[in-house]
């Protein structure tokens, strides 16, 4: 019912503990490495965990395109996308399979998170804070199936962190979630068009998997590049009149720095 595929790219040093994390889970799911950058270092692991590895015919196109095609990889009712430097704590899947028996019309599912950060497990600072208020009307799961809800949570910000994200593949198009030209924004960009669809948002209001933030990490490597402040503004556009989104996303430039 549930697959967890395992998106590496190149080297990363903690791909082996995102392996055993998903392997670990007290409801045992089906587990899968997808890639666009196949290498020794990632056969051997799935090789040492008996794991397939499928590789992407049509690498290079842009992050949005590698998570369409992980998605793709999974064929169960649930596919969870596995980032590569984050971990999943042993009930993450079994809270997805419930929750879906009793809302089988769902678009996504996700939980709440914590941060990992230099090896330290943190469940609390300023930039969760904002998230989880965020999401506070979700907690009603009656509200979870109305679009004005589903877009409410993400209009002041991406509020859904994507490794927490499972997605119901009957429900949504798995060859078109991600698929655009962002680079950092690609998940906030994908919440927006599945708020548009028929079903749930819905969340699961436990820490269940820690999003690990470090200085070799993408979404850092972004932020210190300012790609983010571009593409925030024109996510808030999909939202907001243009004066509005202006004002907000000053906002968000001052927030960055919570990134690291």
């Amino acid at each position: 019912m549930h697959t967890f595929v395992v998106l590496a790219y190149k080297e990363s040093e903690y791909l082996e503990k995102c392996i055993k994390s998903v392997l670990n889970q007290k409801y045992k799911s089906k587990v899968l490495i997808a890639t666009s950058t196949p290498n020794d270092y990632i056969y051997d692991l799935a090789k040492k965990y008996s794991l397939g590895v499928i590789v992407n015919p049509n690498p290079g196109k842009g992050i949005g395109y590698d998570f369409d095609f992980a998605i793709s990889c999974g064929k169960t009712d649930l596919v969870t996308v596995a980032h590569q430097d984050d971990i999943y704590d042993e009930d993450y899947s079994y809270h997805m399979v419930q929750a879906y028996k009793k809302y089988s019309k769902s678009v996504i599912l996700f939980s709440d998170y914590y941060e990992i950060r230099n090896e330290n497990k943190v469940e609390t600072n300023t930039n969760l804070k904002i998230k989880r208020v965020l999401l506070f009307p979700l907690r009603c799961r009656y509200l979870s199936h109305f679009k004005f809800w589903k877009r409410f949570v993400i209009r002041f910000g991406n509020a859904i962190s994507c490794p927490a994200v499972t997605f119901v593949r009957k429900n949504i198009n798995t060859t078109d979630v991600f698929k655009c030209d962002f680079v950092c924004d690609v998940d906030w960009f994908a919440w927006e068009k599945l708020s548009k669809h028929k079903g749930n948002f819905l969340f699961i209001n436990k820490k269940l998997m820690g999003h690990r933030v470090h200085e070799e990490s993408t979404t850092t490597e972004i932020i210190n590049e300012r790609i983010r402040t571009k593409e925030d503004y024109a996510m808030f556009q999909k939202f907001w009149p243009d004066c509005i989104s202006k004002l907000i996303n000053k906002f968000y430039v001052k927030a960055e720095d919570s990134n690291g």
